[in-house]
């Protein structure tokens, strides 16, 4: 089996910080998650996470004004420069500061950063590869304070920096002979934002305390003048004597002055501020933490951390529409935007969110019948059509998929705390542990009435378990037992295992024939349920690999022997099982074998606890880790600290860093992909469709040009042949849809048995994309029909290659079914309206017109049908 297990997508993450951006055609929104970004496609309802990441959370993204290249920078001041169209790391880069903001010039020439209280105005990387893609232009001082805030004027000649000082400057990108730098106040707080206005100079100011300042520039831009030139020669040998003695060019400094004297500002550009208003007329006072400004339509943005969003008009300031997300004060919603099908909320308990396999996009979210409580386990029904769910509510629910409604809770008759859940293959009994009463209760699906309640174990119940292809449920319990319960004989317990350490998980393989069961002392134990007898086990504490949280005072090896796996899941074909805990790896092992095969790293995200190895020593003192400092309760978002009586911010609030862990993992029934819920939130990873060359028996001769040649001479089995040798899907593809229809038949009897496989693998994944559905369904159909015999004695190994081209297939049929029963209706009603209109023309006299039109009607009628039944 090949572990080429990539990962492909990340859903379901809570926003911690960092800005969003638009790309230029405004069609996707580009956002920070965690270490990563992530791709929402507004327009085809699409969302994509780069498979890259950075050390610790983002803070800051800039993007490039054509959209091909970003800058993704870490708290600690860590850069990636990044292409969005290859999705990979260009150049890396060490800012040793932690910055506030970056922002590329509308030109694309410059970028801009700020850190402490400089702006430094870099040379923005170009087309051409270079050694060192930042390369330092200007350094400006000014503010006394942290910078906060950046905006470009149209023109790429000036920026304006905001600062915690109160005051925002203005500079020039270049060196103009009269904007050298512009020092403008009027504010009583920190600045937040600022605007240039379209191909002006004007600029608007937002402060936290929620006051608006409009400043008027005497100058156009048309009218900076370019400073005179001075010595070059001076200049050169200056440049080259400092690059001596620095690793890296300094680039020119200038240093502003908030009250330079009458002689530095003669002739220079002035500002004054021709209007100040407030946003807190209406009573709605709190700090205001965000704002937008669209320099097209002059519409104004700004949000507050009590969660409301008021919509200007600028320069008049007109009130044009007030949001609120959230009814008390303190919700958190500092520098974050509310996207209900994106993001929606995940912080709170009792909600389940179903995600779209084709489109990776957050389909539905559970919430009219909400659980009171956190939600502890879900699963699907073997159709698909129904999702449970347990709470520690004590409920279980059951949601229809069609009609996205609750349609039926299970309760127990005294109230459980239900921990675990599982559902027959049948989906007809519905089982559910509880934590605190020890006991398992069954429902039926069909009348919701409880069926029995299973006694017997000592300690709360950890999992549940049927077998898939028998009337039997293995339950798994602390009190160090595995029991299996006969369904068909009044729920008796047919077999009990007893192992060394309490039981944590349990999972059937999918023919039903081995039950495996992961313990507390980390061990993998396989069972023949059927004669009771233990046939392997895996020490997969090792493996774990746990890192050290900050407030541990043991080493991470020593911690690691109290650790083990709570999640395990096989394999569609039940020869690997994919094992995870409270740990960042994710292992595969292969169970006839009992060997690791791989570890996946989930996550490199530092700002997780439990993430690093060794002790850094950098963060003890005499009195003990500098973990323990609640340093980050009210520095961010607005927030007020919480000191005794002050009613300001979120009191609850607290920085904690959460500990990395799998909490669940689950194989796709193809075996194609896996997903794992996780700190992080929900990973998926599928086997790698990138173009990667792996080659199939290759030889000398098989090369693209002979392939094309081959095709040309209509040899098309050859053709066919070399092209999986060579194994490029895209070549693939250009010579299966190169062969006739009629030769379909004739190609397929002709094709060796050991390529059989993998024209049909080809043609589940070309359904997800193709339109040639007909000429596809053909090839599956002669490939089935001729070959079909010999595939059935291969069934176990090619069980889940077929169940991904049907899963490929039965979307298709879903998507065209609704198509052809809408334009049935709509045949039947344009019908219906003719002859009405015909008989009320023709009332009077029949004539052949109207006979024509029935026998018209009957023939559409008879066509339409046909096309359905071939659909």
């Amino acid at each position: 089996m090949k572990f080429a297990y990539r990962f492909s997508g990340l859903l379901g993450t809570v926003y911690r910080r960092g800005n969003l951006s638009f790309t230029r055609d405004g069609n996707s929104l580009i956002s920070p998650v965690g270490n990563r970004i992530s791709v929402f496609d507004l327009k085809n309802n699409k969302c994509e996470t780069l498979p890259l990441a950075t050390r610790l959370n983002i803070v800051c993204v800039g993007l490039s004004p054509d959209g091909s290249l970003a800058i993704l920078i870490d708290e600690e001041g860590a850069a990636l420069l990044v292409s969005l169209i290859g999705k990979c790391v260009i150049h890396r880069f060490y800012f040793h500061k932690p910055v506030h903001s970056v922002s590329f010039s509308p030109d694309g020439k410059k970028f801009v950063i700020t850190k402490d209280n400089v702006a430094l105005m870099y040379h923005a990387p170009g087309k051409k590869r270079e050694f060192n893609a930042f390369v330092l232009d200007k350094t400006y001082y000014g503010p006394y304070d942290e910078t906060t805030c950046i905006d470009w004027t149209d023109d790429s000649k000036c920026f304006a920096v905001g600062s915690k000082d109160m005051s925002t400057w203005v500079f020039g990108a270049e060196r103009w002979a009269n904007l050298i730098y512009y020092s403008l106040g009027g504010h009583k707080d920190v600045i937040v934002a600022c605007f240039f206005e379209e191909n002006s100079l004007d600029l608007y100011t937002i402060s936290q305390d929620a006051a608006l300042c409009v400043w008027q520039c005497d100058t156009e831009l048309d009218g900076l003048k370019p400073m005179p030139p001075k010595n070059a020669a001076r200049e050169k040998d200056a440049e080259e004597d400092d690059e001596e003695f620095l690793e890296e060019p300094k680039g020119e400094e200038i240093h502003g002055k908030a009250n330079p004297s009458e002689q530095e500002t003669r002739e220079k550009v002035k500002y004054s501020r021709v209007a100040k208003y407030f946003f807190n007329k209406e009573g709605d006072f709190n700090n205001l933490t965000c704002a937008a400004y669209h320099k097209k339509t002059h519409l104004l943005v700004t949000g507050f951390a009590s969660g409301i969003f008021h919509l200007h008009e600028l320069p008049d300031f007109n009130l044009i529409h007030s949001l609120r997300f959230g009814s008390a004060p303190g919700v958190g919603m500092a520098k974050r935007v509310l996207c209900a099908e994106a993001a929606g909320t995940f912080q709170q308990h009792g909600f389940i969110s179903i995600f779209s396999r084709w489109t990776i996009h957050c389909n539905w979210r559970g919430g009219w019948e909400k659980h009171t409580s956190g939600v502890t386990a879900v699963t699907f029904t073997s159709n698909g059509y129904v999702i449970l769910s347990a709470s520690l509510d004590g409920t279980v629910r059951a949601f229809d998929l069609h009609r996205y409604r609750n349609f039926r809770t299970f309760t127990s008759p005294r109230p459980s705390q239900f921990s675990c859940l599982a559902v027959d293959s049948s989906g007809e009994i519905v089982s559910a542990g509880s934590q605190d009463s020890f006991e398992i209760f069954i429902w039926s699906m069909q009348s919701g009435r409880l069926l029995d309640v299973l006694s017997g174990h000592e300690g709360p119940i950890s999992s549940l378990s049927f077998n898939p292809m028998k009337c039997v449920l293995a339950s798994a319990s602390w009190d160090k037992t595995v029991k299996l319960w006969d369904m068909l004989e009044s729920w008796r317990t047919k077999e009990t295992f007893i192992l060394n350490s309490d039981v944590l998980v349990v999972a059937f393989r999918p023919d039903g024939k081995e039950l495996a069961v992961a313990a507390l002392n980390g061990q993998i134990t396989f069972w023949d349920h059927e004669s009771a007898v233990q046939t392997g086990s895996i020490e997969g504490r090792h493996d774990l690999q746990m890192g050290r949280k900050e407030l541990d005072k043991i080493t991470a090896k020593q911690s690691a022997k109290g650790k083990s796996f709570t999640t395990l899941c096989y394999s569609a074909d039940g020869q690997s099982i994919l094992a995870g805990g409270l740990s960042k790896f994710v292992c595969i092992y292969n169970v006839k074998e009992q060997i690791l095969m791989k570890k996946f790293e989930i996550s490199c995200n530092f700002s997780l606890d439990a993430m690093e190895e060794y002790l850094d020593r950098r963060k003890m003192t005499e009195f003990g880790s500098m973990a323990l400092i609640d340093g980050g309760a009210g520095d961010e978002d607005g927030v007020a600290i919480p000191l005794p009586g002050v009613k300001r911010g979120d009191m609850s609030y607290r920085h904690f860093k959460p500990e990395i862990r799998v909490t669940c993992l689950r194989f796709s029934p193809t075996g194609r992909s896996w997903a794992a819920t996780t700190t992080e939130g929900l990973l998926v990873y599928s086997l790698d469709s990138g173009l990667i060359f792996d080659p199939f028996e290759l030889d000398i001769d098989v090369t693209p040009s002979n392939i094309r040649k081959t095709l040309h001479q209509k040899e098309y089995t050859k053709a066919i042949v070399m092209a999986f040798k060579l194994n490029e899907k895209k070549l693939i593809q250009e010579v299966i849809e190169a062969v006739p229809s009629d030769e379909v038949d004739v190609v397929c009897s002709s094709l060796p048995d050991l390529y059989v496989e993998k024209v049909l693998e080809f043609l589940a994944s070309a359904f997800e994309i193709s339109c040639h559905l007909e000429f596809y369904l053909i090839w599956a159909h002669k490939l089935l029909m001729l070959h079909g015999q010999k595939l059935k004695t291969r069934s176990v190994k090619l069980l889940p290659m077929i169940q991904f081209l049907q899963k490929s297939i039965q979307h298709h049929f879903e998507d065209v079914s609704k198509l052809c029963e809408w334009n049935i209706y709509n045949i039947k009603y344009a019908l219906a309206m003719s002859q009405q209109r015909g008989m009320k023309r023709l009332a009077e006299e029949p004539s052949e017109d109207e006979e024509n039109l029935d026998s018209d009607s009957d023939y559409l009628m008879q066509e339409v049908h046909k096309d359905n039944s071939s659909s």
